[in-house]
C-alpha cells in the first residue's frame, strides 16, 4: 500500500538539512530502485523551486510498503529525523487516483 510521509521541519532547518542531505537521498534512491516510490521532494519555504536562504518548510514522500508499521519505522529511521531537521512527521496511508 501506499503511504504519504509528511514532515515539517523545525525552524532555521536549512544548514541541517544540508548537512545530512546525501544520506536521505541515499535512502530514497533505493526506495526508488526498489520500484516503490512515487514522488518525493521538500516545501520550499517560498514560491521558488530554489528558496536559496529561505530554504524549506518540510518534506512530501508517498512511497510503497508492506504496512503503516513498516511505513514508520522506515521513516523513524531517516537521516532528517536523526539530526533534528523534522519537528514532526505525519504517516497516512495513501490511495493514488491520478495519474
Amino acid at each position: 500500500m501506499l503511504y504519504a510521509i509528511i514532515a515539517t521541519d523545525v525552524a532555521d532547518s536549512l544548514e541541517k538539512r544540508l548537512s545530512v542531505r546525501p544520506a536521505h537521498v541515499e535512502r530514497l534512491k533505493q526506495l526508488q530502485a526498489e520500484g516503490r516510490i512515487v514522488l518525493a521532494g521538500p516545501h520550499p519555504a517560498v514560491d521558488s523551486n530554489e528558496p536559496g536562504d529561505a530554504g524549506f518548510t518540510g518534506s512530501l514522500i508517498v512511497a510503497e510498503f508492506a504496512s503503516l508499521a513498516d511505513a514508520q519505522a522506515w521513516a523513524k529511521a531517516d537521516p532528517y529525523v536523526a539530526a533534528g531537521v523534522y519537528a514532526d512527521v505525519v504517516i497516512k496511508p495513501f490511495k493514488q487516483v491520478l495519474p
